[in-house]
This record gives C-alpha cells, sequence and structure tokens, in this order.
C-alpha cells in the first residue's frame, strides 16, 4: 500500500504567532487579520474575505448581513450540528428543519419544498464531512422560491462539485477554522462573498459595528464580538500557506484508510458523485451490520473516534432546544446518521495510527453480533 507524503513542516507556525505577539497589546492592531482575509481571497478565488472567531460567528454574521431577523424562517438540513442552527436561532428567526435524502447525502428538496412559507428567508446547505450536494439543483430550488444561500462549508474547504468550489454557490460561504479542520487556526472562522454590501456588513457586525458598512454610523446598531484574534489569525495566515499540502495530506490519508478496510465485512465506502472533487475530510462507510450506531460507539471506546460514536451526532431538529411535536422528525438524517462511520483524522495520523485503525474496526466487524 502506498504511504503518506510527510507531515507539511511546521516551522514557520510558530514564527508567525511570535510576530503577531512581539506587536501585542495594541487595542486596533489587525494587520495579520488584514493580510489573512487578502490571502484568502487569492487561494479561493473570492472577492471579499472576512475573518471571524469561529465558524459559528461566520454564519451569524453572513445570516445577518442577508437580512435575517425576527419573524423570518431559514431552511437548515437536519443533517448538520446545532452551530449551524444557533445563529439563526439568535438573530430571532426561526429554524425550519429539512430532510436529506440517504442515496446522496444532499438535500431533500421534495421536504424543502413543502416547508417553504412566505416567511422563508433564506436556505443554509451543510457541507457535512466535505461532502457538498448539487450546486445547480441549490441554485435553482433557491432562485424560484426568492431565498438567499448562506452555505455552511465549515469542513470542506478544498471540495468542489461541477467546477463550483464549496463556499461559492450562493450569496456567502462560511467557513470553520476550528482546530481539526484541514485550514486550522485553534479557533476562528471567515466568510467568502462575491457581495461587497454583504462583506461590509459582515466585517461591521463581528466588531460591534464599530466600522460601519457606507450609509450607516458608528454603533448605528448592536452587533457583537466577532474579531479573529491576531496570534490566531498569524496562524490561520501560515497554515493557509500550507493549505495545498494539508489537503493532500488529507486525501491521501482518506484514500489509505479506506483501501486498507476494503472487503471488511458489512462495511461500505459511500461513493462521491461523478463531478465531485471532495477534499476527502473523513473517511465515509456504510454501516450494514445490526445497531449501526452502537456499533460506531463500541468503536470509540476503542479509540477510533468517529462523529457518531465519539461526538454522538444525531439529527438536529431532535436536539431539546429544537425539537418540535408538531413536525414530523427527518427520517432521512436519521437514517445517513446511524448508518454512517463517518472517522475522524487529523493531519498528525500517520500510516501506523491509520494501520491502527484498519485493525481495530476489521476485527470488531468480524465480531460484531448485536
Amino acid at each position: 500500500m502506498t504511504g503518506l507524503s510527510p507531515l507539511p513542516a511546521v516551522e514557520g507556525l510558530g514564527e508567525s504567532v511570535l510576530a503577531a505577539l512581539a506587536g501585542m497589546p495594541d487595542p486596533a492592531g489587525a494587520a495579520h487579520t488584514s493580510q489573512f482575509e487578502q490571502d484568502l481571497t487569492e487561494a479561493f478565488a473570492s472577492r471579499n474575505a472576512v475573518a471571524v472567531s469561529s465558524g459559528t460567528t461566520a454564519l451569524h454574521a453572513a445570516l445577518a448581513a442577508a437580512g435575517v431577523g425576527p419573524g423570518d424562517e431559514v431552511l437548515v438540513p437536519a443533517l448538520t450540528v446545532v452551530m449551524t442552527a444557533a445563529p439563526v436561532v439568535q438573530l430571532g428567526a426561526t429554524a425550519v428543519f429539512v430532510d436529506s435524502d440517504p442515496a446522496n447525502l444532499d438535500l431533500d428538496y421534495t421536504d424543502a419544498a413543502a416547508k417553504v412559507t412566505d416567511r422563508t428567508k433564506a436556505i443554509v446547505p451543510v457541507h457535512l464531512w466535505g461532502r457538498m450536494g448539487d450546486p445547480a439543483s441549490l441554485r435553482v430550488f433557491a432562485a424560484e422560491r426568492g431565498l438567499t444561500v448562506i452555505e455552511d462549508a465549515a469542513q470542506a474547504a478544498g471540495t468542489s462539485r461541477a467546477g463550483v468550489m464549496a463556499g461559492a454557490v450562493g450569496a456567502a460561504g462560511c467557513f470553520s477554522m476550528k482546530d481539526g479542520k484541514i485550514l486550522w487556526s485553534g479557533e476562528g472562522g471567515f466568510v467568502l462573498t462575491e457581495d461587497p454590501a454583504l462583506a461590509a456588513h459582515a466585517r461591521a457586525f463581528r466588531s460591534h459595528w464599530l466600522q460601519p458598512p457606507p450609509g450607516s454610523r458608528p454603533q448605528e446598531q448592536l452587533a457583537l464580538n466577532g474579531r479573529l484574534a491576531e496570534p490566531l489569525a498569524a496562524l490561520a495566515q501560515a497554515n493557509l500557506r500550507r493549505f495545498p499540502a494539508l489537503l493532500e495530506r488529507r486525501r491521501a490519508q482518506t484514500t489509505y484508510l479506506l483501501r486498507a478496510l476494503d472487503g471488511v465485512r458489512g462495511l461500505t465506502p459511500l461513493q462521491t458523485a461523478t463531478d465531485e472533487t471532495w477534499n476527502h475530510y473523513a473517511p465515509l462507510l456504510h454501516i450494514g451490520p445490526p445497531n449501526p450506531r452502537a456499533f460506531a460507539e463500541h468503536l470509540a471506546q476503542l479509540g477510533v473516534p468517529s462523529s457518531t460514536g465519539t461526538f454522538r451526532l444525531v439529527p438536529c431538529d431532535t436536539r431539546p432546544m429544537f425539537a418540535s411535536g408538531d413536525q414530523a422528525p427527518c427520517r432521512g438524517a436519521a437514517q445517513i446518521l446511524d448508518h454512517t462511520l463517518a472517522l475522524v483524522l487529523t493531519e498528525h495520523d500517520d500510516e501506523a495510527a491509520l494501520d491502527r485503525y484498519a485493525a481495530v474496526i476489521t476485527r470488531e466487524a468480524a465480531a460484531w453480533s448485536e
């Protein structure tokens, strides 16, 4: 089996952070953030980039810039984490959960269409595990109903489909740089958009409206503190230079592990669409044996981390803060999560770590009978 390429060099990371620290304290300091934003526009071929404190803040700022507010409804896949829906609620709007298609992980557009009302303002597709739905279908669905598309591309940096990059389908793409993402800074996020007005609103929103967009006055409206700290911006900037190598490594890691698991009893790799260039964020396998979620949890107890086994990911519409007795559960999302082994990787997982994961999974799959 082909081995992995070496871990991308980390020598420049510390120097970048130290350079940022040398300029502190500086309450108005944003040089590293500004340069990082410029670098993002070049790396992702986007007209505007707004760096923020987290992927959640990116969604919060983008939704606010899109005009989402009290009384509005926003379509959100149930196949996501709480952090996708939280900004919708914090803006005073209602998250309306829609189902996903187990055959391809894309939105169930029949279900989504049935849930559109005259209060529906936006739709937030989620590229979970780096997998991307069909951009043409999403654009047509949103355009026919006058909906703004704000993408949750937190895990999808580097993914594209039909030539469209994740984060470039709609009005804005929102990314996370939480530790563990392919492009990481410990904590952080950013918004990509072709709309300068949306970018200006997002910049004002991340900093208490202190630098207002054209036509507004400082602190004319309430916003939040969602700035990316300068040391983290410096770290993100350094990692952005490593991003092509980090992306190549993640793809190699996922390919290596899936090959090692080829033919394992009851586990089948999930296939990508023919026009999808996946970033291979997480090795994805369909679990065939009985009690598949219990199998993922069992593997987690043996040191093999996954979305459902380790982090107990469930459909967002079943979370206590969102569960409602007047809406049918999103069964497609539940089926996907219950039957998918989404393994968690970091850039530090070498051949030895991946071989250990493969050995444990192979052994336990052969013995599983619950």
